[in-house]
């Protein structure tokens, strides 16, 4: 390598320091460090371009109690240049002891001490171990002049370290745990800058950082590979990029910080005792530019970097807790922003863990229970549990009372402090708490400084503190001074800080609360504006925008606040089009489920109002929009794209190939425990990250796909109106239930309709649904068909499948009977249905329910008036054939993309399994087997049967590539907290709903799941069709047999062989199996189970579970 060659100025006008006097404060003759040597060390942090030497000093010890030792020579330095100098101590036995920075002024911050001169200056050192104390104590001699210069010759490799070793004061930020002085040495400036202790006439810095940059660049030029001092030379490098960015804002140096920092990891050896360090610079820039952009690969690869850290270092290492310290803060980031609980448990550890190995008396350990503190603050907030908060009162408590009164960092303190006391006031209403909280928030504003970037928090924190005495006082005074304090913040924010949401949205409560006590227009017109602010700032995260549009879109239907109906639309737009944001193809199945748990209601809620306005049109687009949110965005990556390939078949093999990538990562098992191994949560980090770039190019293609291919700008985008009625089926009606407080709609589609018809259920409220669910699942528990709501798995101790003894009640014919009047039978008449069929050949018509809230879980397709007077006697069963739904578009995909079915593979498998691992037997699904396969093979179609015995789970998929058609005689377990997770319980281990979606079964017809609550779904999410069946629609299949409670084994067989005697009547002459009429022959097979057993409350019990989904 070509070498090069630097010339170093020194500036002119020079300033000499004399008497240079290190002292080791409260020192006893028995202590540790009595026996060190101790030598002094000052190099220049210059203003301007100049760069100085460092100097080394030898100490002579002049004292013993105290000790005291006195440096040989003096220090001269440019007064006019310098930005102050950087002083390190150092020991022969043990290394840096300690460090600080003076600025220019060279004042005193201590008195002089005894045997010091009088006249001189001091200043306490930043130290390593806790209960050493130094402090430098010196004199100051009039300037003089002076000047000097030198050249680094040509490949000098060693001197030019020397030199960079000299201005690498500016190139660093400490990790905030460090106890490595010479990375302290390399950061001083930028630190003391940090903690407000830098002069604020700094404007220079970024050419010093300029220079720094230069001269590593030319230090990595002139370092041959594989030379020991290379991996640092980049690692200052992207310290000093960071800094520079922290500085002037160009993205453009923190790509650079990246780069260098992944350089120094690459060039360091494993077993290189500062590759921890390396990893840890990597995390903090990955996470520095989250922090500007917010792209989550970046949190995903800072985790997985301070992960590297921690695991690197052994413990009893000094940089061990600020590692953990830097982990746990990446965590609780990625917490706030997706909502993984699991992160918060690791935060807490980690932030726990930083807490223990913190010493007594180290100046981080104020900081290092504030962590902890706001960790515990965040899970009782998110969880509710008691212990939290009074754990997180505590942590904040001791981070004011270790903070020594003037220090930057109390302020913060402060703040969260009253945070914790105002939370728990809200939670016990003790008056003491409410007071405590408002003096700690004045206190954190009173001492901030003008200009500080943390004052507009703390502005906003008092401001939430004075809204939650106006709750107790009532007093507009409050409110207004809320409102003042919340002002502030948003005028000291700049724009572009995600924050701004948070506080127009708080800003829009209090006007709210305000005019519900002035009663004046203009306090709503003021809150409308901020909510509306608030959700339309696109540089914050959509959960937070989300969180004020609906608030937003609630004050457009206060009646006291008359808006017009487009108000009324673009506010539940916005809240509609964020829905889809928050819960996005980043997130697993699983967490995405919990996501909506929260925001399910909102999309009833946008349908009821848009009802009401007169629109159903848009009120079924929302729906569409905002329900079934999970299985529609699997439908997006199985969307055909026969299309697409021929304008361009590499980009449509490339978006098949990356959607189908995405589909396994989000259907991956993410169980966790904060017990793993390190390792084991490395590698779950690592799938997370490869799901989160998977998700950020798949809609980078989409992107591209529809702004570079004609024809294509409305690809995968929401459906409107018009575009699903142009899939409905040929015939029958689609109709669509909406169940909210505001009012209960129903609107019905029909092929060939332009517009839907629409009316409301005067007779059905949210309230009356709510209460037919209740007592149908109290009903359902008793007689032990259904999980009990503390219970994931199906019940696993019955005779039968899933069925007990049960209690005589008749609970069951007033909640049909109920549904009957309140629901099925109005909307019957409206279609014009409730005459009885000419004649027993008349064949009845399809309706398609897509019910939602409480309605979800009840038996639409089983309502009737079932008591003993045959006058009154009525039943859905009698006038149209059931099928359900679980939104329209995943009935108008299949009709759209319903082609022939591959006549090598059309036909049926079969397979049974009685005596599963752990389970009851039901020896009842052999016989209903053997049925079934006889009957198939008499009528000459396509048919395998496996026992359960003879069958693996690999085999057991293979099969459903190689046939259209399953029949599956199992025991079934739904999982509500991982719904991917639910199974079918077979001989040889579970399969699971997961396992299924992850094959390619572009093939499938149709799956009977002769097994128990396949369509139960989970309470909390009604509208997500969280269950096997709408899995088994999601995997591909277009039609599922399924059930909604526990089946009797007895009559199961019965079912299923008048199932397949209809369908194989009404075949087409093929060989294989058709299920296009699976709907009429399950209507068929219940109606015959009817007829054997009747319409008791027992019976109903019996038949009633069978529904059929899809086409």
């Amino acid at each position: 390598m070509e070498g090069k060659s630097i010339t170093i100025k020194i500036g002119m006008k020079r300033i000499r320091l004399t008497d240079i006097v290190l002292e080791l404060e409260n020192s006893s003759p028995n202590h540790k460090y009595q026996d060190l040597d101790i030598k002094l060390v000052g190099f220049i942090c210059w203003k301007d371009r100049d760069i100085s030497d460092g100097i080394d000093f030898s100490l002579v010890q002049t004292s013993i109690l105290p000790r005291k030792w006195k440096a040989k020579g003096s220090l001269e330095l440019n007064q006019e240049a310098s930005n102050g100098i950087t002083i390190i101590a150092r020991s022969g036995k043990w290394g840096d002891l300690g460090c600080l920075h003076v600025d220019s002024s060279f004042k005193s911050t201590l008195p002089a001490s005894a045997g010091s001169s009088k006249s001189g200056q001091g200043q306490r050192m930043e130290t390593t171990h806790a209960g050493l104390h130094l402090a430098l104590y010196w004199n100051v001699v009039e300037p003089e002049v002076t000047s000097k210069s030198f050249t680094v010759p040509n490949g000098d490799t060693e001197m030019l370290n020397t030199i960079l070793s000299k201005i690498s004061n500016v190139s660093s930020m400490p990790n905030a745990q460090t106890q490595d002085l010479s990375a302290l040495s390399k950061a001083i400036s930028a630190y003391k800058l940090a903690v407000g202790n830098f002069p604020d006439d700094h404007e220079s810095l970024p050419d010093m950082l300029t220079k720094a940059i230069s001269a590593y660049n030319k230090a990595i030029d002139l370092t041959p590979s594989g030379h020991q001092h290379l991996p640092a030379h980049w690692s200052n490098l992207g310290s000093s990029y960071q800094i520079r960015f922290q500085y002037l804002g160009h993205l453009s140096d923190l790509a650079e910080a990246i780069s260098a920092c992944q350089k120094a990891v690459e060039l360091t050896p494993p077993g290189n005792p500062d590759l921890a360090s390396y990893w840890s610079n990597l995390g903090c820039s990955y996470m520095t530019r989250f922090g500007c952009l917010g792209h989550l690969p970046d949190l995903a690869e800072a985790i997985s970097d301070h992960q590297r850290a921690v695991e690197l270092t052994p413990s009893g290492h000094p940089d061990l807790a600020g590692y953990c310290n830097n982990l746990g803060n990446s965590y609780m980031t990625r917490f706030q922003h997706l909502g993984y609980l699991s992160d918060l448990a690791e935060a807490i550890s980690a932030h726990q863990t930083a807490v223990e190995l913190t010493p007594p008396g180290h100046p981080n350990l104020a900081s290092q229970w504030s962590n902890l503190g706001s960790t515990y603050m965040t899970r009782f907030q998110r969880l509710g549990h008691p212990p939290d908060l009074a754990k997180a009162i505590s942590a904040h408590q001791k981070a004011v009372e270790l903070t020594p009164s003037g220090h930057p960092q109390l302020t913060g303190y402060y703040s969260n402090l009253g945070n914790s006391y105002r939370t728990r006031f809200e939670r016990l209403g003790h008056p003491p708490d409410l007071a405590e909280a408002l003096t700690a928030h004045h206190k954190a504003v009173e001492l901030t400084s003008s200009g500080h970037p943390d004052l507009p928090g703390y502005w906003a924190n008092l401001a939430n503190t004075l809204s939650t005495f106006f709750v107790v006082t009532h007093k507009p005074s409050t409110i207004a001074a809320a409102i003042s304090a919340q002002e502030n913040a948003i005028e000291l924010t700049p724009f572009g800080d995600p924050k701004l949401t948070l506080l127009h949205e708080n800003l829009g409560n209090s006007y709210f609360r305000l005019s519900q006590i002035l009663g004046f227009h203009s306090q709503l017109q003021r809150s409308l504006f901020h909510y509306k602010q608030a959700a339309s700032f696109d540089f914050a995260s959509p959960s937070s925008r989300l969180k004020a549009a609906k608030s937003w879109a609630n004050l457009t239907c206060n009646p006291n606040f008359k808006m017009s109906s487009q108000q009324v639309l673009e506010a539940f737009e916005t809240v509609m089009n964020l829905l889809s944001l928050v819960a996005g193809l980043e997130n697993t199945v699983q967490h995405r489920h919990q996501l909506l748990q929260d925001m399910s209601e909102l999309p009833l809620q946008a349908a009821a109002v848009t009802c009401a306005i007169h629109y159903p049109n848009k009120a079924l687009e929302w729906l569409e929009a905002g329900r079934c949110l999970v299985w529609t965005q699997m439908n997006c990556l199985r969307a055909p794209i026969d299309d697409l390939a021929q304008h361009d078949p590499a980009l449509a093999q490339h978006f098949l190939d990356l959607s189908r990538s995405l589909e396994c990562a989000a259907a991956r098992d993410t169980s966790w425990q904060l017990e793993m191994a390190l390792k084991e949560k490395m590698s779950l980090e690592k799938q997370t990250y490869a799901q989160l770039n998977m998700a950020n190019e798949w809609n980078d293609l989409l992107k591209t796909i529809r702004t570079t291919v004609p024809g294509f700008h409305n690809f995968l985008r929401p459906s409107s109106y018009f575009d699903l009625i142009q899939h409905l089926p040929s015939s029958g009606y689609v109709v669509v239930i909406n169940v909210h407080h505001i009012r209960c709609d129903a609107i019905v589609l029909v092929a060939g309709a332009g517009h839907p018809l629409h009316f409301q259920l005067p007779q059905l409220s949210w309230e009356k649904a709510k209460t037919y669910q209740q007592e149908f699942f109290m009903h359902l528990e008793q007689h032990a068909l259904r999980m009990q709501r503390a219970t994931t798995d199906a019940l696993e101790d019955q005779k039968e499948r899933a069925v007990k003894p049960h209690l005589k009640t008749k609970t069951i014919h007033g909640v049909l009977c109920g549904l009957w009047k309140d629901v099925v039978k109005p909307i019957l008449a409206a279609l014009d249905l409730l005459t009885p069929k000419a004649s027993p050949s008349t064949e009845l018509p399809r309706i398609w329910w897509c019910p939602t809230g409480p309605l979800a879980f009840l038996p639409l397709h089983a309502a009737g008036n079932y008591g003993t007077n045959l006058s009154c006697f009525e039943s859905i069963l009698d006038y149209a054939v059931s099928s359900y739904t679980p939104n329209i578009a995943s009935l108008t995909n299949r009709v759209q993309n319903n082609s022939d079915i591959a006549s090598d593979v059309s036909g049926l498998f079969l397979t049974s399994h009685p005596n599963a691992l752990k389970q009851s037997p039901i020896p009842e699904t052999l016989k209903e087997v053997q049925l079934v396969h006889d009957q198939v093979l008499e009528h000459g179609s396509r048919v395998q049967k496996v026992d359960g015995s003879d069958l693996t789970i690999a085999q057991s998929l293979e099969y459903m590539k190689a046939f259209s058609c399953i029949h599956l005689a199992c025991h079934a377990s739904q999982n509500l907290k991982e719904p991917l997770q639910s199974k079918f319980v077979f001989h040889k281990g579970p399969l699971s709903l997961s396992e299924i979606m992850q094959q390619n079964l572009k093939n499938a017809d149709l799956a009977f799941l002769s097994a128990c609550q396949t369509c139960t779904g989970g309470e909390n999410l009604p509208d997500e069709a969280v269950h096997l069946a709408a899995g088994m629609l999601a995997a591909g299949y277009r039609r599922v047999v399924a059930t909604m409670w526990s089946i009797k084994d007895l009559y199961a067989p019965d079912v299923a062989k008048d199932f397949y005697a209809y369908l194989l009547k009404h075949q087409s002459g093929t060989s294989g199996l058709d299920g296009s009429r699976s709907a009429y022959a399950l209507h068929f097979a219940i109606q015959e189970l009817r007829k054997r057993i009747g319409d008791s409350p027992d019976a109903i019990l019996a038949w009633a579970p069978y529904v059929h989904f899809g086409l």
